[in-house]
């Protein structure tokens, strides 16, 4: 799949999504067709179905074996299944082979549509039926005229089929020991983290106050930005500095309403708020995507799931920028 021009522009709160669709067999033998959508940003390309190689063990039904991508192996998963669906069988299903965390992943659809250019604003995040019945497994939801595309979790798809790849806590007594010489060692930092995933940023949250950190949370940029404008004005009138309320923020990408891209370019344009430092913190920073954090101003961009290193890199910029600012 050739890369379009959103994914050299940043800060534009826009994405671009493919959509795919599910043919599922009902209960009376009818084919009904569900419409989903991932970012472009995580498609590497779509191809024809692969010859696959059973595996001896898999830790889902869902998991159909491997093949060979370019001497490269790749893991296939069936969303049908995945998703507790009955795939109506068909000789034109497409396979969307994609890259995120640093990991190379294939999924089974029915077919592919187009790409939509779309605005973060438009992506609402789901209720919590639509949460609940697609087992956490959907981000976002797009009204179209006339269908409902929505948008799937496939890093919490991986990280259930593959616990290693998932997003754990921080073990605190490690963390601790391993930087008890460090100068920051006693300091606690005020943090703002930005992330829609509800399950993500209660573990950031839990994971940030174990390493030292009193943190803010907010579901999405453009909460964010508004904690934010808050701090804003209390800093110019006159009452607190900024490195009195907040030291550091970070911010997922990929989130409806605001992404973290453009909340990372609006406080870098900010008068007051610029001498914040920024970690982007998603599974989008990988090589060829990492020049867009570097566009908007991020101080730094980290991919998930390090929890560590992003508890270390988060204490070592707040501390530089506090050190720095009382020069």
């Amino acid at each position: 799949m050739a890369q379009t021009n959103i994914l050299l522009e940043s800060g534009t709160n826009e994405l671009e999504i493919v959509e795919f669709f599910l043919d599922e067999r009902l209960p009376s033998g009818e084919k009904y067709t569900g419409y989903y959508g991932v970012n472009v940003a995580k498609v590497l390309e779509i191809i024809r179905m692969p010859k696959v190689t059973e595996m001896p063990q898999t830790p889902h039904p869902s998991v159909m074996g491997t093949f060979n991508l370019r001497n490269k192996v790749v893991p296939l998963v069936d969303l049908c299944t995945w998703l507790g669906k009955e795939r109506y069988p068909s000789d034109a299903d497409k396979v969307v082979v994609t890259e995120f965390n640093n990991v190379v992943n294939a999924f089974l659809v029915s077919g592919v549509n187009r790409i939509h250019r779309l605005s973060w604003e438009r992506i609402d995040p789901p209720n919590r039926q639509v949460s609940v019945f697609s087992g956490e497994s959907v981000t976002g939801v797009v009204r179209m005229e006339d269908r409902v595309l929505f948008i799937l979790d496939m890093e919490k798809i991986i990280g259930d089929l593959n616990p290693n790849l998932a997003l754990r806590e921080l073990d605190e007594e490690t963390f601790v020991e391993e930087r008890r010489e460090l100068p920051d060692k006693d300091m606690i930092f005020k943090v703002l983290v930005a992330d829609d995933s509800g399950t993500i940023r209660n573990m950031m949250v839990k994971s940030l106050e174990r390493a030292g950190f009193e943190v803010t949370a907010a579901i999405n940029g453009r909460e964010a930005w508004d904690i934010l404008c808050r701090i804003r004005d209390t800093v110019q009138a006159g009452d607190n500095s900024l490195l009195d309320l907040l030291h550091i923020v970070i911010s997922d990408i990929e989130m409806p309403a605001m992404d973290g891209h453009s909340l990372t370019k609006r406080i870098k344009e900010d008068a007051v708020l610029r001498q914040l430092p920024v970690i982007l913190f998603s599974s989008l920073i990988t090589e060829t995507l990492r020049h867009k954090g570097i566009a908007v101003g991020a101080d730094e961009q980290v991919s998930k799931p390090d929890m560590k290193a992003l508890a270390d890199r988060a204490r070592e910029l707040a501390y530089k920028n506090l050190v720095a600012q009382h020069q």
